[in-house]
């Protein structure tokens, strides 16, 4: 729901940034060294360094938006724009098992229950990107991105954001965690909703 409005706010402040980039480095280094530090991330929250989590959280959303930077400037590829999605979808998931394993007895079930979450609105997502891009199918602007991106209630801001509110109330991560699965359960609907009238 906040996509739109963060990118529009820090778009230009990372191609900025892309311009300082050395030619030589690709927009897929940039992915991996990323998804990297994501891992990195999961693994300090496992241990219960939270603050270091959310740096490299943050740190792994900026390289996030770096690598589409780059990819822009030097013409983006089909394989970068997969390699992309498939890192985030594995660095998301990741993080949650970091809170798992910082506290198994009190966080495991509302972890699984939100990797269950995860996983529709995941499939949403790619499923609706996959039929939009077999068919050809343009829906109001054509996407800078390499596939259709379908909005949702939930999407990577909020998820970046309960990362950051779970990291600073770990005590509060299974509360919080179903809250949050709940929603993406909303946004999973309203996609399925979309994709009926879209597609039908």
């Amino acid at each position: 729901m906040l996509d739109h409005w963060a990118n529009r706010l820090l778009q230009k402040k990372i191609e900025y940034i892309s311009e300082c980039i050395p030619n030589n480095i690709s927009a897929n280094s940039i992915t991996l060294l990323g998804f990297l530090i994501g891992l990195v991330a999961a693994s300090f929250i496992s241990f219960k360094y939270y603050l270091l989590g959310i740096i490299l959280i943050i740190i792994n959303r900026f390289f996030d938006g770096l690598d589409g930077a780059i990819a822009r400037k030097k013409g983006s590829t089909s394989f970068g724009g997969y390699l992309d999605i498939t890192c985030d979808f594995i660095f998301y998931s990741a993080v949650i098992i970091g809170f798992a394993l910082s506290e198994p007895k009190q966080n495991s079930l509302a972890s699984i229950f939100l990797l269950f979450s995860f996983v529709g609105t995941g499939t949403s997502f790619l499923a609706f990107a996959a039929i939009t891009k077999k068919n050809d199918i343009l829906l109001r602007e054509k996407s800078k991105k390499a596939f259709y991106y379908m909005k949702g209630l939930v999407e990577g801001t909020e998820t970046i954001a309960f990362y950051i509110i779970v990291c600073f109330f770990p005590e509060f991560f299974p509360i919080i965690a179903i809250i949050f699965g709940c929603l993406c359960w909303v946004t999973v609907g309203g996609r399925i909703y979309s994709a009926y009238i879209l597609l039908r």
